[in-house]
């Protein structure tokens, strides 16, 4: 029987987040069901943040609220503090996430505290959370490079790692934001932070500015790692680095672990569809090579 590898699909989230129109709620919910009946059992469904800051997440409740939710899937919202989390419980989410990152520069600019206060931000969050039955994901930013700070060692990571995890966080995202990190990077990584937090309950969320993703998460793999986030088409940036393309494809990293004996149990021809739609709504083309070649073929 075939390992299977996890994936955390990201685009409804991370993917929309810095679109610069405006993607309407049918739109979004939409997005969610299909990748849904395409077979993924975890997407990010909204982020409960002020719409000062993320437009395009104002309207994560009604998003939330409309959506067909599934036995057995799992639809993570962001809640960076209280007021997010009671949000997000209001419309009775599941899971919740808090983001921090490895990068000082990178947390005053992004969320505009230090990493320590942001931790302490997170624990009244988690603490609700724990009380309520509801699961906690943890992501950690910046970590194999920050677009103000550069290159960032593994060992900076491992305190933010290990409470996000001490603290009642069931999994570690560790997310490469600029996408600049490289195999042999993510190999020392995954060593380093898996001395302090189990292997098991750490994801990777590799963006692909530099065309590394998909090798950064075979490395990962061979370190055992067995969760991935990606985002369908590929959708998605950091508005903080320029020129910073978006998470990898989902199709790629499907096509890539099918293909080489890993389930997912994601169909990928419906993801494929999925991608071609979303792009098309957008008004864009697909950001995954191998909808790209699939379409081409058709």
């Amino acid at each position: 029987m075939s390992q299977h590898i996890s994936i955390v699909e990201v685009g409804p989230r991370d993917g929309l987040q810095n679109e610069k129109s405006t993607v309407d709620i049918p739109t979004k919910v939409e997005l969610i069901e299909r990748l849904v009946s395409a077979g993924m059992k975890s997407v990010e469904g909204g982020a409960f943040v002020s719409p000062k800051w993320v437009p395009q997440m104002a309207a994560s409740d009604e998003v939330m609220t409309k959506i067909n939710r599934v036995e057995g899937v799992s639809y993570p919202v962001l809640t960076p503090n209280m007021k997010g989390y009671e949000g997000a419980r209001a419309v009775k989410a599941d899971t919740v996430a808090v983001f921090g990152a490895a990068s000082e520069s990178f947390s005053q600019k992004n969320i505009n505290c230090s990493i320590e206060e942001s931790l302490e931000r997170f624990k009244p969050v988690i603490d609700a959370a724990k009380a309520d039955g509801v699961r906690v994901r943890g992501y950690v930013s910046c970590v194999l490079g920050c677009p103000y700070e550069g290159k960032v060692s593994p060992a900076a990571v491992v305190p933010i790692a290990k409470t996000l995890f001490d603290m009642g966080c069931y999994e570690i995202s560790l997310g490469d934001t600029i996408g600049v990190g490289t195999p042999e990077e993510t190999r020392a990584l995954i060593r380093t932070v898996s001395g302090a937090v189990p292997v098991s309950a750490l994801a990777g969320h590799f963006h692909d500015t530099y065309g590394q993703a998909l090798a950064n998460i075979w490395a990962a793999i061979d370190e055992g790692v067995r969760v991935f986030d990606s985002s369908v088409s590929g959708l998605g940036g950091c508005p903080y680095a320029k020129g910073a393309s978006g998470n990898v494809a989902s199709e790629d990293v499907v096509y890539s672990l099918e293909r080489s004996g890993y389930d997912t149990g994601v169909d990928l021809d419906a993801l494929i569809e999925t991608s071609i739609w979303i792009s098309e709504s957008l008004g864009r083309k697909p950001g995954s090579k191998v909808t790209l070649a699939r379409h081409a073929a058709s």
